[in-house]
């Protein structure tokens, strides 16, 4: 079987706003497809598009559809007043954080390509992460009821957090994606319940290791090991724009 072609971009540094916008229009256009197909009529392309995109955002913290707002523990003047935008979103999950230094992944995927078991997609982002930070020697775990990745998830007063996964599925068609702390500032983190769960640490590459890493070559890892896991080929947009004149 031949590897699903993935189109992969690196959006930079952009506001949450704009690329949830983005991600939005990434799943609607292939939404409109699968619907054209079902019901018998011309398409507006033969096929779903598979989508990977990079981003940092500036200070934000996003809450899941399900979330609590009393897990944000500061007020709208103070947000204001510290520069941190606030968005409620339409993913799983509940608040985080976002904000430079940290990695965040948002596939668009058609799973009807891959497999129809939104668990296990949300197993094999976790395993992305898992076999990156591996590389780094950091042992990533996964926490019994708790999405994301872990450090010594089973070891009482040592729990902590290094990556956050909330997602959302429409038709089979994904978006939203994982967060992983990198260089992370992880004072944000001290302004809400990370995740609606008490009691439990949230920490970074850098915190883990005790110095700073490499962005780039962090991002590099995750990619190719989202290729390895996902049995994909990410293929830069630049080179897809070429193919496609």
């Amino acid at each position: 079987m031949d590897n699903h072609k993935v189109i992969f971009k690196d959006l930079g540094i952009i506001d949450y706003k704009k690329a949830w916008d983005y991600q939005e229009t990434l799943l609607q256009q292939n939404v409109a497809i699968k619907t054209a197909l079902r019901n018998g009529q011309t398409p507006p392309e033969p096929s779903t598009t598979h989508y990977f995109l990079f981003c940092e955002h500036p200070a934000v913290y996003t809450l899941g559809k399900s979330g609590n707002i009393n897990n944000v523990l500061m007020s709208d003047e103070e947000l204001e007043a510290n520069h941190i935008q606030f968005f409620n979103t339409n993913r799983g999950g509940d608040i985080t954080f976002h904000g430079l230094q940290q990695v965040v992944g948002y596939p668009i995927l058609d799973l009807e390509q891959f497999y129809t078991d939104i668990g296990r997609y949300l197993r094999n982002l976790e395993e992305v992460i898992i076999l990156t930070i591996a590389e780094y020697g950091i042992k990533g775990e996964r926490s019994s009821g708790e999405t994301g990745v872990w450090i010594e998830p089973g070891v009482l007063g040592k729990e902590r957090k290094i990556c956050a996964i909330g997602v959302r599925c429409s038709r089979w068609v994904t978006m939203h994606g994982f967060a992983l702390n990198v260089n992370t500032d992880l004072s944000y983190f001290n302004n809400i319940i990370p995740c609606g769960i008490q009691d439990k640490q949230v920490t970074s590459i850098e915190k883990e290791l005790g110095y700073k890493v490499d962005y780039e070559e962090v991002k590099e890892k995750i990619k190719n090991n989202f290729e390895k896991v996902f049995e994909a080929t990410a293929v830069p947009a630049e080179i897809t724009a070429t193919l496609s004149n």
